[in-house]
């Protein structure tokens, strides 16, 4: 039995598999008990990675150190890539207040770390490795060894050992401080989603309007003249002549007094585009569409993007509208509804709101691909060169204190998964992913990331804290709650900020994944990765920074 011995035991490829496996299958099934109505959910996999590590089922200390590593890449990558055709708009609106916020945390989180350490006389370089461990930062951990090492000469053990001592209840703390500002502010989720739909309805849908046209001074000029008067954003899709034919608008469809029109817009735009062009009327959808006394039968569909050709292409080079006689009046990306115009560029997986004859909407659909069996092919060449540019960008030194600060292998695929969400079309980078395609490469990279943490901090764990370590997991516990709790209180109460997008802001602010993974099981939406991504890039740096001035305090 010595083979079974050395496979549990013992050291290698099987070894590693197996123990990895093992981990993450009891960790998961673990995450389906509650207490108290309350589950920590993949969290347990750092749980059972300890007592693994603990009991001697430990893996190679490079091999661990890849296996956390990329399964952290993975997992913020997978995000970036997901949110972020949605994350410069939400920061736009509302990500100064949340990035503020989660300074503040930091800052707290700094300075409850240096009051700690004049209290109760605790090493400085022991405390900012309990401040890492409390707010789960392996980075900021990194910072702080290099800066002492470089400092003084010497490693001190004391900064792993008081990071592994924090960072389990850490992660339970940050988790707790969630729950405890979702119970100390009354937060009602039937009301949080009734909120968000509000939101998503002012910032995100399109508005559909019938209107008669009675503006006698702009009688006879082109719609695309009236694009310039008003400059508005709106589409007038089609047109009910005075003899009730209806036709296709394009911007060279000239108006005439009486004709009823069909107009697309946003909701902060529809008032002004109403009394521009006339007034109100009501008519059904059935009344714009097929028409007996019409030449044209009219009908509208959505027709999704699937060919990589139109990937990055601009509506205006197409020429669909002069070719087909058709009208498209609104484009759904990321499952947010746009108003189009000429120099929007495309992207694959858009779905496109096109309006005309049936004849005409299917060749235009045989332009655009409409083949849905397409967007289930992995888009492997823009995940992997991606997550190289990541590496690249992340290993960047932004300032030397004496040491380099970089954003890591977290912060830096992060940001460039972000940018090529949003911009990745215009280089013609395919970077639609499937939502089932996208979670599973979250939640692997995210067990492997626990996994690799748990076993490697669970050898020697118990003996660290036998020997003194119990006070540190008080003090990391102090320097986790308390700068969550008092920012996350004061965003909801005097800011009113959505408790979905709260719980990824407070995640984000101590770059916690398990903390972000509780928070979207939590929600159902991703509002929670949307708050975590706005704030992460600008919190990690301020991590590394911070950890390496309190180290050059006293070193």
């Amino acid at each position: 039995m010595d083979w079974l011995y050395t496979l549990f035991m013992g050291e290698g490829i099987a070894h590693t598999l197996l123990v990895l496996s093992l981990v993450i299958t009891v960790g998961i099934m673990l995450s389906k008990v509650k207490i108290c109505g309350i589950s920590l959910g993949v969290t347990w996999i750092l749980f059972v990675g300890i007592a693994a590590g603990h009991f001697g089922m430990t893996v190679d200390h490079n091999t661990l150190h890849f296996i956390k590593e990329f399964g952290l890449v993975l997992f913020v990558f997978s995000i970036g890539l997901q949110v972020g055709p949605g994350f410069f708009s939400s920061f736009k609106e509302g990500g100064i207040k949340m990035v503020s916020c989660a300074a503040a945390v930091v800052l707290l989180g700094a300075l409850t770390t240096y009051i700690i350490h004049v209290a109760t006389g605790t090493p400085m370089p022991t405390m900012v490795g309990i401040m890492s461990g409390a707010v789960t930062n392996t980075p900021g951990l990194g910072a702080a060894q290099q800066a002492y090492t470089d400092s003084t000469g010497i490693n001190d053990p004391t900064i792993a050992l008081g990071y592994a001592v924090a960072y389990p209840l850490g992660v339970v703390g940050i988790i707790l401080s969630i729950i405890a500002v979702r119970f100390l502010t009354r937060v009602n989720f039937a009301e949080e989603n009734k909120a968000l739909e509000a939101i998503n309805n002012d910032h995100s849908n399109v508005e559909r309007h019938s209107v008669e046209f009675t503006n006698g001074a702009l009688e006879g000029h082109t719609i695309a003249h009236l694009r310039e008067l008003i400059n508005r954003s709106f589409v007038i899709s089609r047109i009910m002549h005075k003899d009730g034919t209806i036709a296709i608008a394009d911007g060279t469809s000239t108006l005439l007094i009486g004709e009823k029109l069909r107009v697309i817009c946003s909701p902060e735009d529809s008032e002004a585009v109403i009394a521009f062009l006339g007034q109100p009327i009501e008519m059904s959808k059935e009344e714009w569409g097929t028409n007996a006394d019409s030449p044209t039968q009219l009908v509208s569909r959505r027709i999704v993007i699937t060919k990589h050709t139109i990937n990055g292409k601009k509506l205006s080079d197409l020429r669909l509208r002069t070719k087909y006689n058709i009208n498209i009046t609104r484009i759904n990306r990321a499952g947010i509804d746009l108003i189009p115009y000429q120099g929007m560029e495309l992207q694959m997986g858009d779905r496109v709101m096109v309006v005309g004859q049936e004849k005409a909407i299917e060749q235009v659909a045989n332009v655009l691909g409409n083949s849905l069996k397409k967007l289930n092919e992995p888009q492997l060449l823009t995940i992997f060169f991606g997550i190289a540019l990541g590496v690249l960008f992340g290993s960047i030194p932004l300032m030397s204190i004496p040491q380099p600060v970089k954003l890591g292998l977290a912060g830096g695929p992060l940001i460039i998964a972000l940018l090529i969400g949003r911009f990745g079309p215009h280089f013609h980078l395919v970077t639609y992913t499937t939502m089932s395609a996208n979670l599973m490469l979250r939640e692997v990279g995210l067990a492997m990331f626990l996994a690799g943490v748990g076993i490697g901090a669970g050898d020697g764990f118990i003996d660290a804290i036998v020997g003194g370590g119990y006070r540190w997991i008080g003090y990391g516990f102090i320097i986790t709650v308390l700068p969550l709790l008092i920012v996350g209180l004061f965003a909801r109460l005097k800011l009113k900020m959505n408790y979905y997008t709260l719980m990824g802001l407070m995640a984000g602010s101590v770059t916690d994944p398990p903390a972000l993974g509780y928070a979207n099981a939590t929600a159902g939406n991703d509002m929670p990765a949307v708050g975590y991504a706005t704030v992460y890039p600008v919190v990690m740096f301020l991590r590394v920074l911070t950890a390496q001035l309190l180290i050059l305090m006293v070193a």
